[in-house]
C-alpha cells in the first residue's frame, strides 16, 4: 500500500474558504439548504471540482457530484461514492459536512496527482439539505437519491419561510438534469467529525463507525382550557403546560433508568395563549427518539404512547400526536468498517468501532449499497456551533485513512470480507 498523504494544505484551506462562505452581518455562518448563501457554497465547491478536472453532475435534487472515471473503464461499473453535505444550520461551525465531502474532493485529487489507476470510477457528492432546517425532514438529498422520497414529493416541499423547494433551487441553478440515483454506488463512504465526546475523551484518533442510531421524531399537541392564572384551584385545571411538563420529565427519567443508549429530548415547545397569567389551554412539542436497536426504539415509542394516554385521563386533557419522521437504526456494511480499522493501524492510529448518534446521509445511501462512515475526535463534543472545533492534525489523519480505504476498494473489484 502506498504511504502517499493527501496535500494538508490545499484541504485546510478548502476548509477555511468555504467556511468563510455565508456569514450574516452578525458574523455567523449560515447557508441553509437552496438560499442565497447556498449557492455561493456549491458554486465555491463546483470550482474546485473543475480544478481537480471531475465531471460535474446535478440531478433534480440537487445533489452535486464530481465524477472521476478514467478512461479504459466501463461506464456500467458501479463508482465508489464518498461525500457528505455543505448546507449549515444557523450559526454553524465549519465542518459538519463540509469535511466529508472536501476530504473526498482531496482524495481524488491526491490519487489523480499520484498517477493511480483505479478499476472503478470514485465519486465525491454534496447532498441537498442534510440538515433539514429550511426543509423537512433532513437528509432529503440522499434519501431522495435512495428511492425513500419520491422527488415530487420532495421538490413541493415548504420551507419554513414559505418557499417551495424545487423553486428555490430553480431560482438559485442548481435544479439539475439527472434523476435521483443516476449513478449506482457501488460502495459509498462518509468521512465527518464525531460531533459527540467520545473519541476525544477516550484519546482515540479514528471512529469505525459501524452502526447508526434509529431516530424518531414526533410533534406532540395537548389541548385543555386557558384561564385565570389566579382564580382557578388547582384541582379545578385542565393545564396543558403542566401535562406537557409530566411528559417531558417522563422522557428523561426512563432515559437515566434506562442501562441502554437510548436518548430522548423535547427540542421545541410552543404553549397558547403565551400569557403570563393565563393556565394554557395548548402545548405543541416535539420529542425525538434515537436508539441503536430497532426493537428498543419500538417499545420506546409505545411507551412514551401508553404515558400519553394516562396523562390526558390524569389531567383531563385531549392529546394527539403526529409523526414528524421515523428512520430505523442502520448497520454499515462490515467488511469496509474492518478496513477503517486496518487503515487506522497501518498509519499508526488508534481507532475504535461506535455507533453514531447523528443522523447522516450515509444512512440513506446505506439503503442501496454497501456503506460506512469515518470519524475524527470533536473538541468537547461539540457541534452545530460555531466553536465546533478539530485540531489539524487529526482533520488529516481522518483524510489519510479515507485515501486509503478508497485506494484499496478501487484496487480490487471486490468489497473486502466480512
Amino acid at each position: 500500500m502506498s504511504c502517499v498523504s493527501v496535500n494538508a494544505e490545499r484541504l485546510l484551506g478548502r476548509l477555511r474558504d468555504l467556511g468563510s462562505i455565508g456569514r450574516d452581518e452578525a458574523g455567523r455562518l449560515v447557508r441553509l439548504a437552496a438560499s442565497d448563501t447556498d449557492k455561493l457554497g456549491r458554486d465555491w465547491l463546483v470550482g474546485w471540482i473543475e480544478e481537480v478536472g471531475l465531471e460535474v453532475a446535478v440531478d433534480r435534487i440537487g445533489n452535486v457530484f464530481g465524477i472521476w472515471a478514467p478512461s479504459g473503464i466501463d461506464a456500467a461499473i458501479g463508482p465508489l461514492m464518498l461525500g457528505s453535505h455543505i448546507d449549515t444550520v444557523i450559526n454553524a461551525g465549519i465542518f459538519d459536512g463540509c469535511y466529508g465531502v472536501l476530504a473526498g474532493l482531496e482524495v481524488i485529487a491526491t490519487l489523480k496527482a499520484d498517477g493511480f489507476d483505479p478499476v472503478r470510477p470514485i465519486v465525491v457528492g454534496a447532498f441537498t439539505n442534510e440538515e433539514g432546517v429550511r426543509y423537512a425532514p433532513d437528509m432529503m438529498g440522499s434519501l431522495v437519491y435512495s428511492g425513500g422520497l419520491d422527488i415530487k414529493a420532495a421538490l413541493a416541499t415548504i420551507g419554513t419561510d414559505g418557499s417551495v423547494l424545487g423553486e428555490e433551487l430553480a431560482r438559485i441553478g442548481y435544479a439539475g438534469p439527472h434523476d435521483p440515483g443516476f449513478l449506482q454506488p457501488h460502495a459509498y463512504i462518509e468521512l465527518h467529525i464525531e460531533q459527540g465526546p467520545v473519541l476525544e475523551r477516550e484519546g482515540v484518533s479514528v471512529g469505525a463507525v459501524e452502526n447508526l442510531q434509529g431516530i424518531s421524531w414526533q410533534k406532540v399537541t395537548i389541548e385543555g382550557d386557558a384561564n385565570h392564572a389566579g382564580t382557578t384551584p388547582i384541582s379545578m385545571r385542565r393545564d396543558a403546560g403542566l401535562a406537557a411538563a409530566r411528559v417531558i420529565t417522563f422522557l428523561r427519567k426512563r432515559a437515566i433508568a434506562s442501562n441502554t443508549p437510548t436518548v430522548a429530548t423535547v427540542g421545541c415547545m410552543e404553549f397558547e395563549p403565551n400569557a403570563i397569567n393565563v393556565i394554557p389551554s395548548k402545548a405543541t412539542f416535539t420529542v425525538d427518539l434515537r436508539d441503536p436497536d430497532e426493537e428498543r426504539l419500538l417499545a420506546e415509542e409505545a411507551a412514551l404512547a401508553a404515558y400519553l394516554d394516562r396523562i390526558a385521563v390524569e389531567e383531563q386533557v385531549t392529546i394527539s400526536t403526529e409523526r414528524l419522521a421515523r428512520f430505523q437504526p442502520v448497520t454499515f456494511d462490515n467488511g469496509i468498517v474492518a478496513e477503517i480499522e486496518a487503515a487506522a493501524a497501518r498509519r499508526g492510529l488508534r481507532s475504535r468501532r461506535m455507533t453514531s448518534g447523528a443522523g447522516h446521509d450515509a444512512q440513506m445511501i446505506a439503503r442501496i449499497a454497501p456503506a460506512a462512515m469515518i470519524f475524527v475526535p470533536s473538541i468537547g463534543g461539540i457541534s452545530h456551533n460555531p466553536k465546533e472545533h478539530t485540531p489539524d492534525a487529526d482533520l488529516i489523519a481522518g483524510a489519510n485513512i479515507l485515501l486509503d480505504v478508497v485506494r484499496k476498494l478501487t484496487t480490487s473489484r471486490d468489497l473486502p470480507d466480512d
